[in-house]
């Protein structure tokens, strides 16, 4: 009889600036951003091939939005799996700012 499965968990990782999605303790994905003043600029999101078509992308970006809530953040979807996942969840548009020209040359400073 096998093990079952242990839920996936999301975690914040403030010093790599990013949220993991762990499976069984290993990292599954990972959805990447930079704090900009009150927004929370998403700019990548990954699931690694060895975990994907498990939902665990849409976990892992849900998680995000609530803690960037709970937060008192404001979301701005630069990645387009994330723009995708708010078009689908209108729940998240009331803390949802466009992305702008210059959003994105800040982020680009960011990145370096």
């Amino acid at each position: 009889m096998s093990q079952p499965f242990a839920a996936p968990v999301v975690e914040r990782v403030d010093s790599g600036h990013r949220y993991v999605i762990l499976v069984d303790g290993r990292r599954a994905g990972l959805t990447a951003y930079r704090d900009r003043g009150e927004q929370r600029v998403l700019f990548h999101t990954e699931v690694d091939d060895a975990y994907a078509g498990q939902g665990l992308a849409a976990q892992l970006v849900q998680q995000a939005l609530v803690d960037a809530r709970h937060a008192g953040k404001r979301i701005v979807p630069v990645c387009s799996y994330v723009a995708a996942f708010l078009e689908k969840h209108d729940e998240f548009a009331d803390i949802t700012d466009p992305v702008t020209p210059d959003v994105l040359r800040w982020l680009e400073t960011e990145l370096g």
